[in-house]
């Protein structure tokens, strides 16, 4: 069976510049059911990656109903 990880944050998120397609940062995880620290790994994330995960998680934050709605 696959390890289970739980995201706590993503720390330090930045480019070089403003039109950057690549971003550098820190992703602290931790094992799920395990007793030892979080795992901080060093990231690239590419700027397609970000407008996807930016889109998947508005739909998513927009259906729960913990989240309430802005009147427009």
């Amino acid at each position: 069976m696959a390890e289970s990880w739980e995201v706590l944050t993503l720390r330090g998120l930045a480019s070089a510049d403003e039109r950057a397609q690549e971003f550098t940062g820190t992703l602290v995880i931790h094992r799920l059911g395990a007793a030892e620290p979080v795992e901080s790994v060093q990231v690239t994330i590419k700027r397609s990656v970000l407008t996807e995960l930016h889109d998947t998680l508005g739909r998513l934050l927009a259906r729960s109903t913990g989240i309430a709605r802005r009147q427009t």
